[in-house]
């Protein structure tokens, strides 16, 4: 197996963004897969086995001749067990945003590599805290469109980082695709880093 680049199963700029910046040469090959939650199915397991079917889904697609590894990665923000997922209009933003307003939530985000017969995970998980925020901050948020297209309706390293009080964990790992566990799996199956 060649492995002088990965595939990303991902249409995430800021995932590829974060790919380039350890120097990661890629190739966006996306995963088109539900995302839905199984009934019990616990936040930690709901984000491993999407991650892990989206590196199955590309694998599965990928050329034999040409096969390289693939790299997958699925976030979710988790407020009281509940997974805030993306909201489907600004309405719907401003209510989730209202819910984590002036309170601590988890970011977890598994990260899947397939490579040659088998697929490893990691998980990161990170505690944001909120600071109060008003309705008219929330609004003047939703309006930018930011929200719309983010898991939990923000993005940390966008405007919504004027509400972040408190972060304990990955940063990148909020954003999307935390660098420290990539990174390792990356060096497991030989792939360099900053070779880009």
């Amino acid at each position: 197996m060649r492995k002088d680049f990965v595939y990303l199963a991902s249409a995430s700029p800021r995932r590829s963004d974060l790919l380039r910046q350890i120097g990661v040469r890629f190739e966006v090959r996306p995963a088109e897969i539900p995302e839905l939650r199984a009934p019990a199915e616990s936040p930690d397991a709901y984000v491993l086995r999407l991650a892990t079917a989206k590196a199955g889904a590309v694998w599965d697609r990928v050329d034999r001749d040409e096969q390289r590894p693939v790299l997958a990665a699925d976030t979710a923000v988790v407020l009281d067990d509940r997974v805030l997922g993306k909201p489907t209009d600004a309405a719907e933003a401003a209510a989730m945003l209202a819910e984590l307003s002036g309170r601590t939530h988890s970011v977890l985000t598994a990260v899947a590599l397939r490579c040659e017969r088998a697929t490893q995970t990691l998980l990161s998980r990170s505690e944001v805290r909120f600071r109060a925020t008003t309705a008219q901050e929330r609004d003047a948020y939703c309006r930018s469109g930011e929200p719309l297209d983010k898991a939990g309706a923000y993005g940390i390293q966008g405007r919504a980082a004027a509400f972040v009080e408190h972060l304990s964990g990955s940063y990148s790992g909020v954003v999307g695709l935390p660098l420290f566990e990539t990174a390792t799996l990356l060096e497991r199956c030989g792939v360099e880093l900053w070779n880009a």
